[in-house]
């Protein structure tokens, strides 16, 4: 064949294999396109809801009685209309972030060829994101969430599909006005005349030129341009606004000179939207409400916007309850830290650099100016500059001058709280309080947290051995022990007495905490045994199969412990925790209701129910928990128990009336951080407050008698009998005369529990067993 030949034929074949190639690839993005179109990636908003934007009715949250106690909506509520939007913001606003606004339909093609030509050929990142404000709308108005970077993709194209059809619905002034009310703005501020009132304490119709180009400039990134943090990146991105203005014949030469010349002037008052009570609470319901829309719309083939159809949600939740709670906890973690900073002093650990500087290193602060190409020793000046910012404090005030390393030495000193209350028949929350402040701490100790939960598992391991055949006048030595095959461990009691020669019964044990002899009543019983009790009444998480688990070692969430205790009162068997009762759409037609869920077995009997109550009401009336009766002055019917992890560093009391079950925790994020002395970071000291203090205002409400006057029920005879022996008995003359109480006492720790060892024992337990 002729090369001419060959070579057109090589030809011919490079351009059929280029053609199929790019027909592959059109065909391929156009699938890809269409499965977001038919909600492959995720479902498109349907017309009903993007309709509804501008006139959407928020969701209403009612508590039991149909008190309102907060709303879901889209956007910030003090919204402003367009008339009220200077010239000079929405010119500074469409120069800087989407020039052709007024042209394109909701996509600039010119615009997005240039960052495909820019970003991905000529790897320039400086061309720009190419989004028109349609499509950051639509990002402000439904936000990304991804795991994949194939789905920023698809993201991507679905915002596009949005931003076109918004374009058809509503006209440029109202799309323009829809983005200044949902943009977020620096400091956590949401919609344009939030930002006006934070940082010039004036509203949005009075802003200056030079103040509408700040808050346009900081779109861009609010944490680099925050005028209040970094003026001289606010200052110099000011003007670029500006000079984008001049360059569109927004401005004139005249104008734009003037207005470069002027400095940065802030009147900083941040504006905090009306939380209302219970915003951890109104969060949780927020995720279900989710989840149920999702189902809802498979099963019904219908959708529901839960931010904009006017919703009635009817929770469990009780307002009144709610704000004791709330109260109770701000008057007592105000003063636990005042205690908490006081007891610590100069050696306080939240100001050692080996503890905050890992802090600073995952700050977004540290991140955003490493991403700036700074070195580590400008790093390091610019994050101990000192300048105003806005940070949680139980003073009052929370704008302080401090630098970015302050502040995160601020937040690791920080103590949080939770507390939650449950009907522990149906486990109907009554109160959710899952940290200190919302605003400034999103994370929910009450449902995300678990930690050690200390001495409020010791009832189970109780409650196990009483199943197991120990009975409640067994008496154990209360004597420090060292377990050889434990490596050492001698587990110690956290008071100062000496138990050489002291015998203790489970009762006395209880209401002192008695960490010595937990560790022996369990190994009577057997961890094996501990754990599968846990289990039966709605422990979820891994416990761990070691003999520090009677101290309560096992980490737990808030709700799982609320679960457990709720068998104690509940005949046996645990109540799954439920907030929702029924959702309403606007006309009051019933979308759904829910139910409690409570198929658990009965983990335990009756008669060991009785006891195991009485020995924590002794916990209360003359134990550790006995400051709610000589403090707090409560004369209710109270059970309870309380609890402090190694170090001091988690606070925990678990309260129980005879229709209520309650858990209290305190502590600090971080891990290493505890309190300094027993006697302030103890449960007793750190939780149980929260607890006394809510107590005393139910007993004053008359509207919440059947929890103030709710009374245990009596003892029967045969648990009356079974707990009738002394509380202590001390070792006889010859066993005195024995022991060298100078020698430490070793022995090897039994996991699999004395009870379950020899034919004789297993005969005694079949016989002891009471039902």
């Amino acid at each position: 064949m002729p090369k001419k030949n060959k070579k057109k034929t090589l030809k011919h074949r490079i351009i059929k294999a280029t053609s199929l190639l790019i027909g592959a690839a059109l065909f391929l993005l156009a699938l890809f396109i269409f499965s977001i179109h038919i909600g492959l990636f995720g479902k498109l908003p349907d017309d009903k809801l993007l309709v509804n934007i501008q006139n959407a009715q928020a969701t209403e949250i009612l508590d039991e009685n149909d008190e309102d106690i907060g709303y879901l909506y889209r956007s910030y509520r003090s919204n402003v209309n367009y008339d009220e939007l200077p010239q000079h913001l929405i010119d500074a606003l469409v120069a800087t972030e989407d020039v052709r606004f007024f042209e394109h339909s909701g996509i600039d093609y010119r615009s997005l060829l240039r960052v495909i030509v820019k970003t991905v050929i000529l790897q320039d990142r400086s061309a720009g994101g190419g989004s028109t404000l349609s499509q950051q709308l639509v990002k402000n108005l439904f936000p990304r969430e991804y795991s994949h970077r194939i789905e920023i993709i698809a993201i991507k194209i679905k915002e596009a599909i949005i931003a076109k059809r918004l374009e058809e619905i509503y006209s440029k002034e109202e799309l323009l006005t829809l983005y200044l009310n949902t943009v977020s703005f620096p400091d956590n501020t949401f919609g344009i005349e939030a930002a006006s009132q934070t940082f010039f304490n004036k509203s949005v119709k009075d802003l200056s030129l030079e103040e509408s180009a700040i808050l346009v400039g900081s779109l861009k990134a609010t944490y680099t341009y925050n005028p209040r943090i970094f003026p001289e990146n606010s200052l110099e991105r000011r003007n670029i606004v500006l000079s984008q203005m001049k360059k569109y014949d927004k401005l004139s030469k005249e104008d734009y000179e003037k207005a470069i010349a002027k400095e940065i002037k802030l009147d900083y008052h941040p504006v905090k939207a009306d939380q209302g009570i219970a915003p951890y609470f109104r969060e949780q319901v927020r995720r279900e409400l989710v989840k149920w829309a999702e189902a809802y719309e498979k099963e019904n083939g219908e959708s529901v916007d839960i931010y904009g159809d006017g919703l009635k949600i009817h929770t469990t939740l009780n307002a009144k309850m709610q704000r004791y709670a709330e109260s109770a906890m701000k008057k007592h973690m105000q003063e636990l830290q005042k205690a908490f900073e006081n007891n610590w002093g100069n050696l306080a650990p939240w100001k050692k650099k080996a503890v905050y500087e890992q802090y600073i290193k995952r700050s977004y602060h540290y991140k955003a100016l490493k991403n700036q190409g700074k070195s580590e020793s400008e790093i390091v000046k610019i994050l101990n500059e000192k300048k105003e910012m806005q940070v949680f404090d139980w003073s009052g005030s929370d704008v302080k001058t401090l630098s970015v390393i302050d502040s995160i030495q601020h937040s690791l000193k920080t103590l949080q709280s939770g507390f939650v209350a449950m009907d522990p028949n149906s486990g109907a929350i009554k109160t959710w309080i899952g940290g200190i402040d919302f605003e400034y701490f999103k994370y929910d100790h009450v449902k995300q947290s678990k930690r050690q939960v200390g001495s409020t598992f010791k009832p189970l391991v109780y409650m196990a051995a009483l199943e197991n055949g120990v009975k409640p006048c067994d008496y154990f030595p209360a004597r420090a022990v060292s377990y050889e095959n434990l490596e050492g461990w001698k587990p110690t009691n956290s008071d100062d007495e000496d138990y050489t020669y002291i015998n203790v019964n489970m009762q006395e044990a209880l209401r002192k905490s008695m960490n010595t002899v937990s560790v022996k009543i369990m190994e009577e019983t057997g961890i094996p045994s501990v754990i599968n009790l846990s289990k039966a009444v709605g422990i979820e998480s891994t416990l761990p199969e070691v003999a520090s688990l009677a101290l309560g070692t096992a980490e737990l969430s808030m709700l799982e412990l609320a679960t457990a205790y709720s068998s104690f009162l509940n005949e046996g068997k645990a109540s799954s925790p439920y907030f929702i009762e029924k959702i309403k759409d606007a006309s009051g037609t019933v979308l759904a209701e829910f139910k409690p869920e409570n198929e658990s077995e009965k983990a335990f009997s009756d008669l060991n129910q009785e006891m195991i109550l009485e020995m924590m009401q002794e916990v209360v009336n003359s134990g550790t928990a006995s400051r709610l009766r000589w403090k707090y002055k409560l004369e209710n019917d109270i059970a309870g128990k309380t609890g402090t992890t190694q170090n001091n560093r988690d606070g925990w009391f678990v309260g129980l009336l005879p229709n209520l079950v309650t858990v209290s925790w305190t502590g600090s994020d971080n891990g290493s951080i505890g309190f300094r002395s027993t006697s302030i970071g103890q449960g007793a000291n750190s939780a149980l407050p929260v607890f006394g203090l809510w107590m005393q205002k139910v007993n004053n409400d008359p509207d919440l008698k059947r929890y103030s006057y709710s009374e245990f029920a009596e003892l029967s005879n045969k648990a009356e009998r079974l707990l009738d022996c002394p509380p202590v008995k001390e070792d006889g003359f010859f066993k005195k005369l024995f022991t060298n109480p100078e020698k430490e006492k070793t022995k090897d720790f039994d996991e699999d529990g004395k009870q379950n060892n020899g034919l004789f024992n297993r005969i005694k337990k079949l016989f002891n067993k009471d039902g």
